[in-house]
């Protein structure tokens, strides 16, 4: 499918004579086309296309300019002027991408010399235009048909993560007959959290999502009851992560995603065939916790390098501190659960957590000397240590 997108965004550049660009509704890069041999200077003239191109999205920053010129309402296209500012350049015309009166996407020309004298006040008068707004409701179309499979595909994914038997034996058989042979082969299991339930289905990114087979919201699966993005991502091999870790990468950028510095993702350890997807979501989900909570592992954690997050995760969620150690996790008390947490990363080297604290080894003997008083457990004992450590790392997933 992928190949029909770049194809029809290759005829609207042909019947314009200028470079398109095709994105989803989100701003994720779906195809791009060049025409002539001036393309390469307007990469460099115009950053925004740039980075949509080499990055294959658009910060939340340009698509809030771009959403402001009404480019989701539109039904004819719109002509958007430079802004410098904003690092658009260029000026740009958009053809609003629609199926049955919904927008799925966006196609954009950069408003050069070829395109100057386009009338776009009787937007279907010029032949070229019509022609590009019908080519355009042909990749609505085939959007929206996209749209519609990934719905399918990621129903029977949920059914496969969350349901009993049989309904979970029933959603195997079926994603398997769905996806063909990829369903045998080398597939990594991807949690986003947290991802903003919004009435639509998750199928309709899957255009812009090269590598994943399927995809679903997963509501109430985090401790404060949020919802989860499940994302099954075909490898090419099992030691090869890099396609799950680029599609964790553009999914974290999706504007159903918690936002900037609060969505983590969680990568299971990769599996052939789709057995032991339920297991894996259980991974998946517990490194994406992990990683929010910890911000050292992430903003994408693997499963196998979450260390003592492996258990944690697996606790009750309502679970309460530990007596001994809740005085400490009072917010009063915030830079002294620091200095502990770090004394014992540290493997209880005074001089190393010192440093990484940034402080005078006896103001660091001072603080730890607090925090035996407040919770009445003895650092130099091994046991007192580690019941002081895992509830610290267990209150951040309670924050987290």
């Amino acid at each position: 499918m992928r190949g029909e997108y770049q194809q029809l965004v290759d005829e609207i550049s042909a019947a314009l004579g200028a470079p398109a660009t095709l994105e989803d509704r989100d701003f994720g890069l779906i195809a791009f086309g060049a025409h002539g041999g001036d393309d390469d200077t307007d990469l460099l003239m115009d950053p925004v296309r740039t980075r949509s191109i080499l990055q294959r999205r658009s910060t939340a920053a340009v698509r809030a300019w771009f959403e402001a010129f009404g480019i989701a309402r539109a039904q004819a296209p719109l002509r958007i002027p430079p802004d410098p500012a904003a690092g658009v350049f260029t000026g740009r015309i958009c053809l609003p991408v629609r199926h049955r009166g919904v927008v799925l996407g966006y196609v954009w020309l950069l408003d050069d010399e070829h395109l100057a004298a386009l009338d776009l006040s009787v937007p279907f008068a010029d032949p070229r235009l019509a022609q590009a707004m019908e080519t355009a409701a042909r990749i609505g179309a085939l959007l929206a048909a996209e749209a519609r499979a990934g719905a399918e595909l990621g129903e029977l994914l949920r059914d496969l993560l969350t349901a009993r038997r049989p309904a979970r034996e029933a959603a195997r058989d079926a994603l398997r007959e769905a996806l063909g042979s990829a369903a045998d082969g080398p597939l990594a299991l991807l949690a986003v959290v947290p991802w903003q339930l919004t009435g639509e289905t998750d199928g309709e990114a899957l255009a812009a999502q090269s590598g994943v087979a399927a995809m679903c919201a997963v509501p109430g699966v985090l401790p404060d009851g949020s919802a989860a993005l499940a994302a099954l991502i075909r490898l090419r091999a099992l030691a090869s992560p890099a396609p799950a870790m680029a599609a964790a990468d553009r999914l974290l950028h999706s504007p159903r995603a918690g936002g900037p510095g609060l969505a983590a993702a969680g990568l299971a350890t990769p599996r052939r065939g789709l057995a032991e997807l339920p297991e894996a979501w259980t991974e998946a989900l517990a490194a994406a916790r992990a990683a929010a909570a910890e911000r050292r592992l992430g903003p994408v954690a693997e499963w196998e390098r979450i260390g003592a997050y492996r258990v944690l995760t697996a606790l009750p969620p309502d679970r309460t501190a530990d007596p001994a150690v809740r005085p400490l996790l009072a917010r009063t008390h915030t830079e002294l659960a620091r200095t502990a947490e770090v004394f014992l990363d540290c493997a209880g080297q005074a001089g190393r957590a010192a440093a990484a604290l940034g402080i005078h080894r006896q103001t660091l003997y001072y603080r730890l000397n607090r925090v035996e008083q407040l919770t009445g457990l003895d650092l130099d004992d091994g046991e007192d240590r580690l019941l002081l450590h895992l509830s610290l790392k267990a209150s951040r997933l309670r924050l987290g």
